[in-house]
Order: C-alpha cells, then sequence, then structure tokens
C-alpha cells in the first residue's frame, strides 16, 4: 500500500511522529492514503471530504506496522491497537476524527 507524503516505513510523517504515530488514513475524497490531514493538504487531492458514516465498513486505516488495512470502524472500535498484530495506534488522534469521519 502506497502511502503519499513523506513518511517513514511506518507512516510517520514530520508533523505526527511518535512512536505510536503509526496509522495511515485513505482519504474519502481521492481514496489515497495519507499520515494525516496536513501531509493532505500539502499533497493531496485539494477537496477534501470526510467518510460517510454509511462507508464506515470500507476498509480505509493502514497500520504502519504490519500494513493491514482496518475498516473505519474497525479503527474506531478497536481500542487503539491493530487487530493484526497488535501495535498500539495514538489514541490522541481521535481529537481529529471530525477531520476524517463523519458522525
Amino acid at each position: 500500500m502506497k502511502v503519499t507524503g513523506a513518511t517513514d516505513n511506518e507512516t510517520r510523517c514530520r508533523h505526527y511522529h511518535e512512536e505510536n504515530d503509526i496509522i495511515a488514513i485513505k482519504f474519502y475524497c481521492c481514496k489515497e492514503y495519507y499520515s494525516c490531514y496536513k501531509c493532505h493538504a500539502e499533497y493531496g487531492c485539494g477537496q477534501h471530504k470526510v467518510w460517510p458514516k454509511a462507508k464506515f465498513a470500507e476498509k480505509a486505516i493502514l497500520c504502519g506496522k504490519c500494513k493491514y488495512e482496518l475498516t473505519i470502524d474497525d479503527y474506531l472500535n478497536g481500542g487503539y491497537s491493530c487487530p493484526n498484530c497488535h501495535a498500539s495506534f495514538n489514541p490522541g488522534c481521535s481529537i481529529h476524527y471530525h477531520l476524517y469521519f463523519s458522525r
């Protein structure tokens, strides 16, 4: 899975680069993976749209540790970890959910 923008091998970017900043999000507007909304603003399509709730069963989250794709529902209800490799995700990302997902 390709992540657009400048990232390390576990999807961390210059904006978010803590140990547990290891997810990338497929943006609804362009269907491309980015590490964060700031990367999408810099490198993306310019047509920012959030995922509608009716599409939360689609795979749109990439674990940077094992490259497993999660559905949005899996991610939002997964307790901040990958169901495949059990790597921890940053719980602080939840303050930005409104930038990616409708509620």
